[in-house]
């Protein structure tokens, strides 16, 4: 899953990144309004925003009301200092899902998160499973016959992306768009490295991950695979 933050003090957006990347999200930065709509207008999608009102360049409550006059629904948190009822009322009003003010605690905005991203999945079901392999997109694990498989943030990742399209393949070009935020440096070969690892631990579920050579990668029960 992939977590926008805008958000302009620069401590505390390296802390929130730095924790969210350690959560196993794919996770942006950006520190003014004008960067936060126009990534957001662009075709990458994301599945949070967590966002600041007193934003440079453009403020949040724009950036907010461009995003739903867009009909982009994708949930926001709004992280701000300003507590006055009327900027709540505000920024509810204008689509925020979520209203949060600083100081806060960041295990409750851990939770808060959390709690998003399952109503987003809301008539979908969170736990996805393949053989004696299951992953729960919300809670973030992944389990063979309901024992924790042990996976780094990356494995967890590139689990999830391919669980998520069981059936169909899943390129290179998808899983390096899901695993790191546009700051970051990554390569192809990085992916062929986090699908060997993975492959090594899933085994025990009877589960493989197949190369489809030209294309991409397809999670499968071992069983069912081709040779």
């Amino acid at each position: 899953m992939r977590i926008l933050i805008a958000e302009d003090d620069e401590v505390l957006s390296d802390g929130l990144c730095r924790c969210m990347k350690q959560s196993g999200y794919a996770v942006d930065c950006v520190k003014d309004g004008q960067s936060a709509s126009l990534i957001l207008s662009g075709e990458q999608p994301f599945d949070l925003v967590i966002l600041d009102l007193g934003l440079p360049k453009v403020d949040g409550f724009n950036v907010l009301r461009g995003l739903r006059e867009k009909n982009k629904q994708v949930p926001v948190i709004i992280l701000t200092a300003r507590d006055a009822e009327g900027d709540r009322v505000k920024g509810l009003d204008l689509g925020a899902d979520d209203y949060m003010v600083k100081p806060f605690s960041l295990p409750e905005l851990e939770a808060r998160v959390r709690a998003l991203l399952r109503r987003g999945q809301c008539g979908v079901n969170p736990v996805l499973t393949c053989g004696a392999l299951s992953f729960d997109s919300v809670g973030r694990r992944a389990q063979i016959n309901g024992e924790l498989l042990e996976l780094t943030t990356r494995e967890l990742s590139v689990l999830e992306a391919l669980m998520t399209r069981i059936g169909w393949v899943t390129s290179k070009e998808q899983l390096l768009e899901r695993l790191y935020s546009y700051a970051e440096e990554a390569s192809s070969n990085a992916i062929e490295v986090y699908i060997h690892r993975l492959r090594k631990k899933i085994e025990p579920a009877g589960v493989t991950v197949r190369t489809i050579r030209g294309l991409g990668y397809i999670i499968d029960k071992a069983a069912e695979t081709k040779s």
